[in-house]
């Protein structure tokens, strides 16, 4: 386990949310009872930090701010729900590695749950709930009607001791939990859910973050379980953040998409990822690498390991020819670099295709070695433009990859 790189401290001070005028009975916007709380931890500094207790109850409100060393906590039966009303959600500008709002040019629709700047940071409760209640979200994207970039549910930005744990996310705007420009992230004993068909509701993506430990997991959403990022194409180049030190373990799930999925926005960088003990089923793709030329950036050094599959329509696929770009200043020139990628001991059932190791013309993926890998009930590898090794495969790899690790 990697907990201890934030763990949940206990406060010596609690709170409620009735304290500060809370009401929790489905109707009542608690919006400014929210903000009064956290004002008033942040203002009072008590050392050790305190503890806002959100009690059994269905609590509405709109996007409010966390503060440093406080702890978040919901009680069994509690439920933090979000507002429905788009009209009066806050706006913020667009992250510097993106450049523009991710959906559309602009700003972006604040986080339900944010935080900007902080220090020991702990979401937790007795599975209590988050709800995003997205569905007029996802529906404003079906229809075209979106005004700009749907929040997410709970986003920390140049924060450090980040702890969420023991609750449950379910129909998240947008991305469900989000820590970009961090260090010291844990997201553990989650679940978090959303329909099949809601868009683009990732479970957890570090974005140009270090040290983030996600683990005993449950996640079934309508887009990625994890997706490892790190900026986008020329504005990424130049915020130059990687994410490094991903740790993914025993996180089990579905998704229409992937489960374990690297990029595609990864211009900053992305290395030293660690997989492992995961278990991904109905889905989409098992574990996808993707990037594109325009990206720039490395994906490098990440293992893959004990990862086991049932029901995914592609297996293992490594593409150099995926995503889009955020406008039209992108440089063809900024070509990725994939490397060292070792994906071992990954079994599966009801395979329809392997995989598909597919690099970029000119710029092949290189040590991408694949051992004791086996999946059953497709078709053959397809792979071009990449090098590497594989033992103990199944079915036969392609040539590129048919020989042994000596």
């Amino acid at each position: 386990t990697c907990v201890g790189v934030a763990p949940a401290k206990r406060r010596p001070e609690v709170v409620s949310i009735a304290d500060f005028g809370g009401v929790g009975d489905g109707r009542t916007l608690n919006t400014w009872a929210f903000r009064k709380a956290v004002y008033r931890i942040q203002h009072r500094r008590r050392r050790g930090g305190t503890e806002l207790r959100v009690p059994a109850g269905t609590w509405l409100t709109g996007s409010f701010n966390l503060t440093s060393h406080m702890t978040l906590f919901l009680a069994r039966g509690a439920v933090l729900k979000a507002t429905r009303d788009a009209a009066g959600w806050p706006l913020v500008e667009p992250l510097p590695s993106y450049g523009r709002g991710r959906e559309l040019p602009g700003p972006r629709y604040a986080s339900f749950i944010n935080g900007n700047g902080l220090r020991d940071v702990v979401i937790t409760g007795d599975k209590g709930v988050i709800d995003g209640q997205g569905e007029v979200w996802w529906n404003m994207w079906r229809q075209r009607t979106l005004q700009h970039t749907r929040p997410n549910l709970v986003e920390f930005m140049h924060s450090t001791g980040i702890h969420i744990s023991n609750i449950v996310l379910k129909n998240s705007p947008f991305w469900n939990i989000h820590p970009v420009y961090c260090d010291n992230v844990v997201v553990t004993n989650m679940m978090i859910l959303a329909p099949h068909d809601s868009p683009n509701t990732d479970g957890v993506d570090p974005d140009s973050s270090t040290n983030v430990c996600i683990e005993d997991s449950y996640i079934s959403t309508g887009d990625d379980l994890v997706a490892i990022k790190s900026g986008w194409d020329e504005y990424g180049i130049a915020y130059g953040r990687p994410s490094s030190g991903i740790t993914i373990r025993r996180v089990r799930g579905s998704s229409p998409f992937s489960g374990i999925a690297i990029g595609s926005e990864a211009s900053g960088g992305v290395r030293d990822v660690l997989v492992e003990d995961c278990s991904i089923f109905n889905s989409g793709y098992g574990i996808h690498i993707k990037t594109n030329v325009g990206r720039g950036g490395y994906i490098r050094n990440v293992t893959v390991d004990n990862v086991r599959m049932s029901g995914v329509r592609s297996g293992v696929r490594i593409a150099g020819d995926v995503g889009d770009h955020p406008d039209g200043r992108f440089s063809q020139l900024a070509v990725p670099t994939v490397d060292a990628v070792r994906i071992r001991n990954v079994w599966g059932v009801g395979v329809q295709q392997p995989g598909s190791l597919e690099g970029i013309r000119n710029s092949p993926f290189t040590r991408i070695c694949l051992s004791n890998v086996k999946l059953f009930g497709g078709a053959a590898w397809r792979c071009r433009d990449v090098r590497g090794a594989a033992l103990g495969v199944h079915p036969s790899p392609c040539a590129e990859l048919a020989t042994s690790f000596a």
